[in-house]
């Protein structure tokens, strides 16, 4: 079955330039007008092996276009097959930076609110959740220059600030209405970091940030008031520390990509103790793969997928219930589009969906019991512009 679909914007083509894991230099074509979602295949669906979720629910997947001067929110609805329904576009009422930001957690749902990074503004949007209908609620300052990443836990949202010399600034959401945590702005491990993430721990008493320049992954106690403290920096045992999840048990899966050195990706787990502190549990597992960038776990706790952007595939690992990784399916890979970037999953782990960067696309997965991915659909002719993906 394929549904053609009028496309809300003048979709561009693009160039794919692999440079730490983000997508740049994009030329216009205003020929491509038109989007089309394929599904060709059913999706699996209940409950199998700890994954709960109501197979007949529908939700909804949320990307952005980046675009400079007007940043938008393109939301699609999910039926419950995984498929994607008609986009629409919101207004964050900040603007982009018109290319890739090297970063995962550009935008994020609670379930509740979306917060989506204005990256070419130093702003912060927020919207309220109605499935796919989105309604503008606040936008605050970033406390910083070039927010990339955020991360919400209960009320509290953090956000990491890549321009300048970087920082992690916190905020209060009262109703998705942001107020600044005075002292909660802390600096990375050194003024030119190049974080890529960041992340609360399960509990919400830490924070993680990865940071691609220097190999480092810096934690931050957060205390009562939703302060952060000073960071601590630890090493990565891979180069290139970029995006990362973390296991039932809270342990931290990190992707590493090497600079993008051909078939040199590696992922590591690490655990995180009470006190911040950083050791290697697992790994680095190498993965075979280019320039692996964006990791996501599912909500079991019992898988891990990471986006190889320059492999233009998904790898799949199982987490053990000791927190040993091992790649799935004899280390094979699901197919993804051109320049696989961010991917999230939907509730439940059901549905994994891959933003491609390098076609401007979304490629659907449904997750077998076994971690595999079963291709269900793509969706094609985004902006070329087009950066982070959240899934409910």
């Amino acid at each position: 079955m394929k549904i053609e679909l009028k496309t809300l914007v003048v979709v561009l083509s693009s160039l794919f330039v692999l440079s730490s894991c983000s997508k740049q230099d994009f030329t216009e074509n205003p020929a491509l007008d038109e989007a089309s979602i394929t599904d060709d295949l059913p999706a699996a669906r209940g409950k199998h092996h700890g994954f709960y979720a109501d197979p007949n629910r529908s939700g909804a997947v949320y990307t952005m276009d980046n675009a400079m001067g007007s940043n938008h929110v393109i939301a699609f609805n999910r039926s419950k097959d995984g498929t994607l329904g008609k986009p629409k576009m919101y207004a964050t009422q900040g603007g982009g930076t018109g290319s890739g930001l090297g970063s995962q957690g550009s935008i994020v749902s609670d379930g509740e609110y979306l917060y989506v990074c204005n990256a070419g503004s130093n702003s912060i949007s927020v919207f309220k959740i109605a499935g796919p209908t989105l309604h503008f609620v606040d936008k605050a300052y970033s406390q910083g220059t070039m927010p990339i990443s955020l991360t919400v836990y209960d009320n509290i949202v953090y956000v990491l600030n890549a321009g300048g010399s970087g920082n992690i600034s916190g905020f209060r959401s009262y109703y998705g209405h942001l107020s600044f945590i005075y002292g909660s702005s802390q600096s990375l491990s050194t003024s030119s970091a190049a974080g890529g993430q960041i992340s609360f721990n399960n509990d919400g008493d830490q924070l993680v940030v990865t940071e691609k320049a220097t190999n480092r992954i810096t934690t931050y106690a957060v205390g009562a008031d939703g302060r952060a403290g000073l960071g601590t920096p630890y090493p990565s045992a891979g180069e290139t520390p970029f995006g990362f999840g973390f296991s039932a048990d809270g342990d931290i899966l990190v992707s590493e990509a090497f600079g993008g050195a051909p078939g040199g990706s590696t992922v590591t787990a690490y655990s995180l103790g009470t006190d911040g502190s950083v050791n290697t549990t697992s790994g680095p597992i190498a993965t075979g793969q280019t320039a692996a960038c964006w990791l996501t776990v599912t909500d079991d706790g019992d898988f891990a997928y990471v986006t190889n952007t320059g492999s233009n595939n998904v790898t799949s690992f199982r987490i053990s219930n000791t927190g040993q990784l091992q790649l799935q399916n004899g280390g094979n890979t699901a197919a993804a589009g051109a320049g696989p970037i961010d991917l999230d999953t939907s509730e439940g782990s059901i549905f994994v969906y891959v933003l491609n960067g390098g076609d401007d696309s979304i490629s659907i997965f449904s997750r077998r019991y076994n971690g595999a991915l079963h291709p269900v659909g793509t969706v094609t002719g985004l902006p070329a512009s087009v950066v982070g993906i959240a899934a409910d």
